[in-house]
């Protein structure tokens, strides 16, 4: 299969940042579309058609949450919508409210995860999530936050205090956002891993690929649950190196 790739990046990753790395954004640019978006949305549909116990799940108790936030999601980005969406790239799409997360997850290149507050930390009670980054959904899902970062050594009882501290103080129309950059030996979107089994951290100097996501979280204003959004650039890694080192 051909790589799907971007060949631009609306930030630099390779920025050095203190964690969690969260910076104010606006509901103009909560959500991105780049070059990638045809070769990203037709594999969406694929999965979702063909793995979809793999790609999404859904509690019944954010249910709501979830068509709140397609409502949310069919405001900024096609807001002359009815029952059906046409997309960019010119594929008619129909608006499902009875399926949430299937029709989110063909309209936009984000996966997103839904947490919501249980007692003193959010819980993943939802996603669609078509591009993990080496982890699995259905270790994380109905997980608090600290249960599902547990495998990620940075994320220690400081950083979990501060991001609790966030996904509480986030509010409805102020998104919050982040990136960060992973380096990898395989272009491959869709790379759901067990905890068991860790994948092997590659050094930027042998990996083939830069995946980078950019990160946003969003409170939604009627059910108050937390929309954490994921939105996935893969560069081969010589391209970065001619951007930092242009001739």
């Amino acid at each position: 299969m051909t790589p799907i790739l971007q060949t631009n990046l609306p930030y630099n990753p390779l920025t050095e940042q203190k964690l969690p790395g969260i910076q104010p954004a606006t509901m103009d640019t909560w959500l991105h579309q780049d070059e990638a978006f045809a070769a990203q949305m037709r594999l969406r549909q694929s999965l979702l058609e063909q793995r979809r116990e793999e790609v999404l799940a859904l509690d019944p108790m954010a249910k709501p949450a979830a068509q709140e936030l397609l409502d949310l999601v069919l405001h900024h980005v096609y807001p002359d919508a009815g029952d059906t969406v046409l997309r960019p790239d010119g594929i008619t799409i129909p608006v499902d409210r009875s399926d949430p997360l299937q029709t989110l997850g063909q309209l936009v290149q984000e996966d997103f995860c839904i947490l919501q507050k249980q007692g003193d930390e959010h819980v993943l009670t939802g996603a669609v999530l078509c591009f993990p980054a080496s982890w699995r959904l259905s270790e994380k899902f109905m997980r608090p936050l600290i249960g599902i970062h547990e495998t990620v050594q940075s994320y220690d009882d400081g950083i979990a205090r501060r991001v609790q501290r966030l996904f509480d103080g986030v509010q409805p129309g102020r998104p919050l956002w982040r990136f960060n950059a992973l380096w990898y030996q395989d272009a491959t979107l869709f790379q759901p891993r067990s905890a068991k089994n860790p994948r092997e951290i590659r050094d930027r100097g042998v990996a083939k690929y830069l995946r980078t996501e950019r990160q946003t979280i969003l409170r939604l204003p009627q059910t108050q649950a937390v929309v954490f959004s994921i939105h996935t650039y893969v560069l081969p890694a010589e391209a970065m190196a001619e951007k930092e080192n242009p001739a």
